[in-house]
């Protein structure tokens, strides 16, 4: 068992340190709001710290999963960061989906201090943290995903190790780029099937067994038909991420045309007030669009 330190407890962060205490992992949370890592203690015990590097001090491991590079540059950096805090040998999993840049920048700074850094983003969204079935995108020294994994197992079904730094975030950039241009054919697929008059339960019965199936079609398009879009993940955070993606394609050369485009349809669901409705909301804009 490891002593752990888990830095951001919301809507992912919470359920996966969760899991990690109910391991026998000795847990240290932290959280930029106080009463969340209160709430967490009186539910799983452990210890709440008032800052990362209080939190990371003497520990195996610090998991980070926050909101975005400037939040975890927050918690990993300055005086209060947990890099500063932790012991040679200890590793830092950050769990947050970031740039590459932000990552190999970090982990630049771990490697100058004795200590490593995995850069390790997740799929599954709030189901998968809380059932413990998250899918796991690793980046780092292969000795240090090594220790890392079998504490990763407490909430993944799957963790794997795709390179060197910044690999598990360009991991999850391709990850995404997938879900936009799936959710954006699946809210076509139903808006077509809804203006030509078929039963979109019926349609979906027949295909989802064939080429056109996909996760996102077996688990959303029911809530997609009924237009119920508060569950999963946020369109901001999706639009978020795709940023990302667009920005690294930037730097590598990659063409991102449909990425590009789904990103502005999602920008257009955001001023539908769709901010905190789930990604599959791309189906609201287009009955907007055809005045339903």
């Amino acid at each position: 068992m490891a002593r752990v330190a888990f830095l951001g407890l919301g809507v992912m962060g919470y359920p996966m340190a969760g899991h990690l205490a109910r391991a026998g992992h000795e847990v240290t949370v932290y959280n930029r709001t106080a009463a969340k890592a209160e709430a967490w203690t009186a539910e799983h015990g452990g210890a709440a710290a008032s800052t990362p590097a209080e939190a990371a001090e003497g520990k195996d491991f610090v998991m980070a999963c926050v909101g975005n590079d400037d939040d975890l540059r927050a918690v990993a950096l300055g005086g209060d960061g947990a890099l500063g805090a932790m012991g040679e040998g200890a590793v830092f999993v950050d769990h947050t989906t970031v740039s590459a840049v932000v990552t190999r920048e970090l982990s630049a700074v771990a490697e100058a201090s004795g200590t490593a850094f995995v850069d390790a983003p997740v799929s599954g969204g709030q189901a998968g943290a809380e059932n413990g079935q998250l899918v796991v995108m690793c980046g780092g020294d292969q000795g240090a995903f090594d220790r890392a994994e079998p504490v990763i197992a407490a909430y993944a079904k799957l963790c794997r190790r795709l390179g060197e730094s910044g690999s598990g975030q360009l991991c999850k950039m391709v990850n995404q780029i997938c879900i936009a241009g799936l959710l954006q054919g699946l809210s076509e697929g139903l808006n077509f099937a809804e203006k030509s008059g078929l039963d979109g339960r019926g349609v979906i019965d027949v295909i989802s067994g064939g080429a056109a199936g996909s996760w996102q079609m077996s688990n959303r398009y029911e809530t997609m038909l009924d237009g119920e879009f508060d569950h999963g993940f946020a369109v901001d955070w999706m639009r978020k991420d795709l940023g990302i993606c667009l920005e690294e394609a930037n730097l590598n050369g990659a063409s991102l045309p449909v990425t590009a485009l789904v990103d502005q349809f999602y920008k257009e669901v955001q001023k539908m007030g769709g901010s905190r409705w789930d990604t599959s909301s791309l189906i609201a804009r287009l009955r907007k669009i055809d005045g339903r």
